[in-house]
């Protein structure tokens, strides 16, 4: 895929001579006037794992600490997964779809999620850098595919933490009994609203966690492990509570069986499905952790437990927290807004139940922010490296060995956006960029699986690239039929059918007749090539689940990323890896790196 053999046009050796394409006015004109071959040479330019291990990685200076073991990256996955936003995740799926059911929606997310996890850990392990999805993507579909999607994916992170920075206001006033947003941010006449409250406590957490993860990560990790175990421990007293306080009858009991049907499916498979998507989002969070790959001791062994085994240990905790709440209340006069402290509401004796729910609540914050962050630095840092951004942006400290000008730039460019702006935004629902690099990333693994274009051995790539855009178009088919198709007389039944047997025989045939090019040397996605089909599949289905919102906002931040890539990326890039000053570089591993 890499077009770096083309030709210099006379103009091209011009702007390298004259100091690059940013040296003047005139040099950045002819860097313009050259934007279609640059665009043409450079876009599906992908680097070799190799290169991203040694050359691309030394623009960093200063190597990332090697100190992170499995355990911490368990802490991380589940920092940044079991957030606030659960709490109202639950509600709203079983108030409004499965019902008691939303257990098992829950089993079915997490089964999804792990599927995803299986395709980051792959490449996670065979390439351990900061980089995350952005580098999978770049040394697979070349450099623009990684710029668009780590482009959606850092402005979906800085957004979202933004609003989940905000939401940290109301949650501890919660927790100590005030009404936060109106005794705690300070109102600003004149200004538009949604943008006159300020924030500083918002603000104020921010700043805190950015300081903390420039310092160290180690130490950012010790602190995530305090704080998710108080966390954790919060979530066991709610589930104990709702055990102990709760009656088996209501799994299958409504409050009102003349207008609610009952049972523990109330609403069928369908309801469970459209549960399991709407919960799925609660599981975004474990992909951060794929960023610190570059500085996990063992990569082989400690990348797979932590990503793995923080998916399962979530999956357990929701479905607990699921029943507990099914448990409390009939699924019908459960508060889809506020379901745990609203089970509560109104038993003698039981209202300092809320207070403890808004501080577990507040610590959950606190983890997702920490986590949340740590991986949109190491995301913007890899891409500093790349040269798509500015190269200061990669730079490693060397005496904290962190990212500390792409934490610095993202912190505060976060607190900004926190300070004035109410982001209405759902905790943990602000997640298309997200749901659209997994997609990406399951692509990813079998195209290099049975391609192994950046292995210097390449077979063609057009049956996988048929395959993969054939595939996707059935569960594009799948998802309108059951968004779309009337429910009367079996139609959506036999359609959903016919559209699942089509996906498995397209896979059964790609299988049978396309023979893997590449097998992994430390870890592999284990069924190649079901489960990340399986994992494209139902990512194309969550997508078809989000609002129309959500893709306004994707198409506006895409439309963005592409103005600034023919802008300034294309060049920056240009100049950065076809000036030569680079060099090659083989495939290294450094010192504190053990397999």
């Amino acid at each position: 895929m890499d077009k770096a053999a083309l030709p210099l046009s006379g103009s091209d050796h011009g702007a390298m001579s004259g100091g690059g394409s940013f040296a003047s006015l005139r040099a950045y004109g002819r860097a313009l006037a050259q934007t279609p071959r640059r665009v043409a040479r450079r876009a599906c330019a992908a680097t070799a794992p190799g290169e991203e291990m040694s050359r691309v990685r030394a623009r960093s200076g200063a190597h990332m600490a090697r100190a992170l073991r499995w355990w911490d990256l368990v802490g991380l996955g589940l920092g940044g997964m079991v957030g606030a936003g659960v709490f109202v995740t639950t509600g709203r799926a079983t108030r409004l779809f499965a019902g008691p059911g939303v257990v098992v929606s829950y089993a079915i997310a997490g089964l999804c999620a792990l599927l995803s996890a299986f395709c980051y850990t792959e490449f996670a392990v065979d390439m351990p850098v900061a980089g995350g999805a952005f580098s999978y993507l770049r040394v697979t579909f070349g450099e623009f595919a990684a710029f668009l999607t780590g482009a959606n994916l850092i402005m979906e992170y800085v957004f979202s933490n933004a609003a989940v920075a905000r939401s940290f206001t109301a949650y501890l006033g919660t927790a100590v009994g005030v009404d936060a947003p109106s005794k705690w941010r300070i109102p600003v006449p004149g200004l538009p609203e949604g943008f006159n409250q300020v924030d500083l406590v918002a603000v104020g957490v921010i700043l805190l966690i950015s300081v903390c993860i420039c310092y160290s990560t180690k130490e950012s990790s010790l602190v995530n492990m305090v704080l998710t175990a108080v966390h954790m421990a919060f979530i066991l007293f709610i589930i104990v509570i709702g055990f102990v306080h709760g009656d088996a009858r209501n799994l299958t009991r409504p409050a009102d069986p003349s207008q609610n049907p009952g049972g523990f499916f109330p609403h069928g498979a369908m309801g469970v499905f459209n549960g399991a998507a709407m919960v799925y989002l609660s599981y975004i969070g474990y992909d951060a952790v794929s960023t610190m790959a570059e500085e996990v001791e063992r990569p082989a062994r400690d990348i797979p437990i932590g990503v793995s085994g923080s998916v399962v240990v979530v999956t357990a905790l929701y479905c607990l927290m699921a029943a507990s709440m099914s448990m409390l209340l009939p699924y019908d006069a459960i508060d889809p807004e506020a379901p745990f402290s609203g089970a509560f509401r109104g038993r003698k004796g039981m209202a300092w139940v809320s207070n403890v729910i808004g501080a577990g609540a507040s610590l959950g914050i606190l983890t997702s922010l920490m986590v949340a962050m740590l991986g949109q630095a190491r995301y913007l840092c890899v891409i500093g490296r790349s040269g798509v951004m500015p190269a200061w942006l990669a730079r490693v400290n060397p005496r904290t060995a962190t990212p500390v000008n792409a934490s610095a730039f993202l912190g505060l460019f976060t607190a900004a956006l926190a300070l004035f702006t109410e982001l209405d935004i759902l905790l943990n629902l602000v997640c298309i960029g997200t749901l659209f690099v997994f997609y990406m990333v399951a692509n990813a693994v079998v195209y290099r699986r049975y391609v192994g274009a950046e292995l210097g051995r390449a077979r063609s790539a057009w049956p996988t690239l048929a395959f993969l855009a054939a595939f996707s178009l059935v569960a594009l088919s799948f998802t309108l039929v059951w968004k779309l198709a009337p429910p009367e007389r079996g139609v959506r039944t036999g359609l959903l059918a016919a559209c699942a047997a089509l996906a498995v025989a397209t896979v059964a045939a790609f299988q049978a007749l396309v023979p893997q090019a590449h097998a992994p040397e430390l870890w592999g996605v284990p069924g190649m090539p079901w489960v990340p089909a399986a994992s494209v599949f139902l990512n194309v289905f969550l997508l078809g689940s989000l609002d129309r919102p959500s893709y306004i906002r994707f198409g506006f931040f895409s439309v963005a990323a592409l103005l600034v890539y023919v802008l300034y990326s294309v060049h920056a890039s240009y100049d950065a890896e076809e000036s030569g000053l680079d060099g090659g570089g083989a495939k290294v591993q450094d010192e504190a790196c053990t397999v």
